[in-house]
């Protein structure tokens, strides 16, 4: 049997494709890679959440998996929303990357405390965090993969952009790192650093199991699922400013989760520790407290695009 993977056709969608590859390569399986265009790809003019936050990025992938095109879907899996469609389900976390944001500039000597200084992202919670700690910064729209993103930068769009520095560094781009933003302020978005695989329901049982044992990181995976019970309480995508970082303590995890406002004058934090039996407990609990305490009035908000 051949495994066949679905992937988008930019630079870093090949290299999470070739990464999670070699990996069932070693595991001794026979692999094949299928890209495919999704309408986050398509739709560059206007801002993801114009879009719709929902399987932006994910839908055609999803439509191979259930039509029998693909046997596994390679996301980042901070793109994947809370609630997967019918017949579809997550089977591996791959290790997680660093999660800080950094920030990017051809000029090292950049911050984001320099003076009227210009920065690009297309994240809603990014957008927020930086208006909330860095009320004199301007920001402006930036969509298009890294590539993209990295010309407009250097054609002098903005004088830096806000990424993600797990894709940064795979793109092989650290030495245009200016800074690199803590998390207690820019705590990340739900699985950012990670590569999730998707399958079909259906998908048979051997199968299945030997790629879940070629790239489940246990660890990952359970700070990942932390953070989507989390989400999926808000019933949130990734056009929401929430954000929430999960990690294993020993017999614990914990988790530092909350949401802000679009114009960054309101936002919640709220933190918990739990047995890892009951991690998605924890997340749950959490993005409770966070809507009971001022996050529903923000939602509501939100969808109403103010």
């Amino acid at each position: 049997m051949v495994v066949k993977i679905g992937t988008r056709g930019s630079q870093l969608a090949l290299w999470q494709a070739y990464y999670v590859e070699n990996l069932l390569q070693k595991a001794g399986l026979q692999t094949q890679i299928v890209t495919f265009e999704t309408k986050g790809d398509k739709i560059l003019e206007v801002t993801l959440a114009k879009i719709g936050s929902k399987g932006v990025f994910t839908e055609e992938l999803e439509t191979a998996l259930l039509n029998g095109e693909i046997h596994i879907a390679v996301h980042s899996a901070k793109d994947l929303p809370s609630t997967l469609p019918q017949n579809l389900e997550i089977i591996a976390f791959t290790e997680r990357e660093k999660v800080n944001d950094v920030l990017v500039s051809y000029n090292k000597n950049i911050s984001l405390s320099t003076e009227n200084i210009v920065v690009g992202t297309s994240s809603t919670r990014r957008n927020a965090i930086l208006h909330h700690y860095y009320p004199a910064v301007k920001t402006v729209d930036m969509r298009g993969n890294l590539q993209t993103r990295m010309r407009k930068l250097q054609e002098g769009a903005c004088d830096a952009i806000l990424l993600a520095f797990a894709g940064v560094h795979r793109m092989n781009l650290d030495e245009y790192i200016a800074e690199e933003l803590s998390i207690e302020q820019f705590t990340p978005p739900v699985g950012q650093g990670s590569v999730a695989i998707e399958a079909s329901t259906n998908l048979d049982e051997e199968t299945r199991n030997t790629i879940k044992n070629a790239l489940n990181h246990e660890e990952t995976a359970l700070a990942l699922l932390t953070e989507r019970a989390f989400l999926k309480e808000l019933e949130g995508g990734c056009s929401i400013p929430s954000f929430a970082y999960a990690k294993v303590n020993g017999e614990n995890i914990e988790l530092n989760a909350g949401l802000i406002s679009l114009d960054g004058q309101q936002i919640i934090r709220k933190s918990g520790i739990r047995h890892l039996a009951e991690a998605t407990i924890l997340g749950k609990n959490i993005a409770v407290e966070i809507l009971e305490n001022g996050g529903k009035e923000i939602l509501e908000k939100i969808r109403k695009g103010y």
